[in-house]
């Protein structure tokens, strides 16, 4: 049906000044990314295109920089020494719009390097538990480079590609990366109770992975009829929807699916998701179209910051001027759930740093981005409650935002921001 070669013979096809995109987080396609850096010797100027990727990225190491160049879409932990180093850029973009530099040919792809399931008896693999930008990498790519993986979960959705999409393949059989599912914190946990006493029954979630999504999703138990329309999930749905808490019933979109565009968590999530029709695995700019999203009665989003301003000013990608994450689908999801009927926009953080820094200021760090402008945000969360800043006045939100931040720091915040202005 497909012909097989090895890593090294399908990697021949890529040449000096060559862009790639890697298919993203747990579908990371690590065989091939190592054939690929084996080449460093006689490729030049290669540019790689990335979202988050899980694992490591040998292709990053600084002694490699004429060899390849590091484009991250969203900066992930592997690739961040990139940044500092001079073989590494950053390119701002929100997830859903990633495939329109595809589309558009504003990122002029040679080569996809994809992760798949084995294919059917019809012939069609799965891109499994990550779909985001790769179906569009896959449709303007000249080349697409597919690493055949028997453990690769069969998701439904988008990501169903027949083997005649695909140039070359190359088998393996490895397990993907995984991430430990751990205790909340004291901490966690009561931001978690106040988060989830702002969801009503019959609402939609977008979460991310983490502690305090999973604290949020532990409060639950109790609640009905959730709905998930979310860029990504990991374990903490899995027994809400087998105690009917999450069903779908009541979305707007996709009723009676779980939808998201990537998944990481424990082999159990991998499990559970392979060969399950009731998990619906769709391209990014489609779970996170803002036009979509609001089309789910109480969209609820759930995210998180770096730091916040006492105005509502949001900072989610930098600390300071040091790049440390992206964009992403923050402002996809808060601009959704806030014109969703009933819909609530939510950004949940700890009142401090580990260092005990405070993480409520009077203003932002020199050079930090703002994610979500303070015009979009409408609550603030902290393990000393919630702060409601939709259609409140500046000194409003200063006195709000003053009253959940850590009591040690409340008084100098507050005199600082008015010795500001």
């Amino acid at each position: 049906m497909y012909k097989v070669v090895s890593a090294e013979e399908a990697l021949k096809i890529v040449k000096s000044n060559d862009k790639i995109y890697l298919h993203a987080a747990a579908a990371v396609p690590n065989v091939l990314i190592d054939a690929l850096t084996d080449r460093h010797k006689e490729l030049r100027n290669v540019e790689i295109c990335q979202l988050h990727t899980e694992g490591p990225a040998p292709y990053a190491n600084p002694e490699l920089a004429d060899s390849f160049h590091v484009n991250s879409f969203f900066i992930g932990k592997n690739v961040r020494h990139t940044l500092h180093a001079g073989n590494g850029s950053y390119t701002p973009v929100f997830l859903s719009e990633v495939p329109l530099l595809f589309k558009r040919n504003i990122v002029d792809l040679q080569v996809a390097l994809i992760h798949v399931s084995i294919p059917d008896k019809h012939g069609y693999c799965s891109l499994g538990v990550s779909v985001e930008a790769t179906l569009a990498a896959i449709d303007n790519a000249d080349y697409v480079i597919a690493q055949v993986n028997k453990q690769m979960p069969r998701t439904f959705g988008d990501g169903i590609i027949h083997v005649t999409e695909i140039d070359a393949f190359v088998e393996c059989d490895e397990p993907l990366p995984t991430h430990p599912v751990t205790a909340p914190t004291e901490i966690e946990t009561k931001i978690g109770d106040y988060v989830a006493n702002l969801i009503e029954d019959r609402s939609t979630l977008q979460m991310g992975i983490g502690n305090i999504p999973n604290a949020v999703l532990s409060r639950l138990h109790n609640h009905k009829d959730l709905g998930l329309h979310t860029e990504m999930f990991s374990d903490g749905v899995i027994d809400l929807i087998l105690k009917d808490v999450i069903n779908g019933n009541y979305k707007g979109v996709n009723p009676g699916r779980a939808l998201a565009t990537f998944l990481m968590g424990s082999q159990r999530l991998y499990d559970y998701v392979n060969d399950n029709p009731y998990v619906e695995m769709r391209s990014s700019d489609y779970v996170n179209d803002v036009s979509i999203i609001k089309q789910n009665p109480r969209m609820v989003a759930i995210n998180s910051a770096v730091e916040v301003d006492v105005t509502g000013q949001v900072c989610a990608d930098s600390i300071g001027s040091k790049m440390y994450s992206g964009v992403g689908g923050q402002m996809d999801f808060i601009r959704g759930a806030s014109l969703s009927e009933g819909g609530k926009a939510i950004i949940a953080l700890p009142s401090t740093t580990r260092h005990g820094v405070s993480r409520i200021v009077p203003s932002l760090k020199t050079g930090a981005g703002v994610v979500t402008t303070r015009a979009h945000v409408q609550y603030l969360v902290t393990e000393y409650g919630v702060a409601n800043l939709y259609g409140k006045t500046i000194k409003e939100r200063v006195k709000a935002l003053v009253n959940i931040a850590h009591p040690d720091h409340r008084e100098s915040i507050d005199k600082a921001y008015f010795e500001m202005v």
